[in-house]
């Protein structure tokens, strides 16, 4: 038995036509950390408030620890939850605000005070613990939710997109803290948020969510590398993955500019019974040096640099290819000026194919290209 079990949980607002959570299923394990990932509206922070006790289950069952606790309420859930806004008293210290759960749930002066110092201590806040939300900057004061939180000692952490409201430096040094403290307090972690380099970089499994279902769950890696759709694979990666619309035509792919690459037997094989098809590639998997275009030189294609974005680490050349702008990801050495012609390949065993109508995955369904 599973720590957190998510039966067939649906979630239907009253006046609202569709559901805005659809036949979720979800098994959790102890010490796990889930990530719940999707564009705006469509049911992740729903799903979190589902499991949290805010919101009503219209139908489906959610166990916490073999316990049935759709009608149970949130203070009995054995749950901690760390909002988007930090929700924090503005009128109390740092220190207060960390210990007044512990208060209200009766704890003895002394363990308060052995736990307010423990999280203190272990989120760095002691210069700020007499400070009040006011004279604190936005990372400091997560941390202060994130410390309220923790003192209550609970198996299982909820967290709803709480990094949003910081900058892009901040939100790398908060991963990073958040991660180590789900490492070190061994707790469960459900944590939401729509930014997939978060998902990506933090959670043990992804769970992608559109229009209130269950794309996709499994390893960041996965979703990654063997996409179950056309939405999975355009959500995960950044930049995102080219897609092309081809005909198959001859053994070939055909562009809509006319450009044609000659595909293997064995994918070819798996595309049996299409016309057209839409294939993807990621950009790291565009090829420009000089070893590929040797190996893959019978499929050598041709484009003009319309844009560069030196990145540092490696660049983003941006070209118009199949009748669409697409982004080749090179290494920091390939640099490339706008207006330059370039020669390229695309690596064959990286191609993924979708069904042009469904958007599902051809090549994930009948075993890897």
């Amino acid at each position: 038995m599973s720590f957190i079990e998510l039966k067939n949980i649906c979630k239907k607002y009253k006046g609202n036509e569709k559901n805005s959570v659809t036949d979720f299923n979800l098994e959790i394990e102890e010490k796990e950390f889930i990530a719940f990932v999707g564009p705006s509206g469509c049911g992740k922070s729903t799903t979190l408030r589902m499991i949290a006790g805010f919101e009503d289950i219209t139908s489906g069952d959610l166990l916490i620890d073999g316990k049935r606790m759709n009608e149970v309420a949130p203070a009995d859930r054995g749950i901690s939850m760390v909002f988007q806004n930090y929700a924090l008293y503005p009128h109390m210290t740092v220190e207060k605000n960390i210990s007044y759960g512990l208060k209200n749930m009766k704890f003895p002066e002394d363990e308060i005070k052995k736990k307010t110092d423990w999280a203190i201590e272990i989120l760095g806040l002691e210069e700020y613990r007499y400070r009040k939300p006011k004279n604190l900057s936005g990372g400091q004061r997560q941390r202060v939710a994130l410390g309220r939180a923790i003192v209550k000692d609970q198996k299982l952490f909820l967290m709803d997109e709480p990094l949003s409201n910081l900058d892009a430096k901040l939100r790398v040094s908060m991963r990073n803290e958040i991660s180590k403290l789900h490492r070190s307090l061994g707790s469960t972690t459900i944590y939401v948020t729509h930014d997939q380099v978060e998902a990506m970089t933090m959670a043990d499994r992804i769970v992608i969510m559109k229009d209130g279902i269950v794309q996709q769950a499994g390893e960041p890696m996965e979703l990654y590398e063997h996409p179950i759709n056309k939405f999975v694979a355009g959500f995960i990666g950044s930049p995102q993955m080219n897609f092309y619309d081809v005909r198959l035509e001859k053994g070939c792919m055909v562009f809509a500019g006319g450009e044609t690459i000659r595909l293997a037997d064995s994918v070819l094989g798996k595309l049996q019974g299409y016309d057209l098809v839409t294939m993807g590639i990621r950009g790291e998997d565009i090829k420009l040096d000089a070893s590929n275009l040797e190996t893959y030189g019978e499929s050598k294609q041709k484009a003009v640099v319309e844009n560069a974005e030196i990145m540092g680490n490696e660049n983003n050349l941006y070209f118009e290819f199949g009748g669409l702008v697409s982004v080749a990801r090179v290494p920091k050495y390939d640099v490339s000026q706008i207006g330059d012609e370039i020669n390229f390949v695309f690596l064959p065993d990286k191609m993924h194919f979708f069904d042009t109508e469904t958007g599902k995955s051809i090549t994930e369904a009948s075993g890897k290209a």
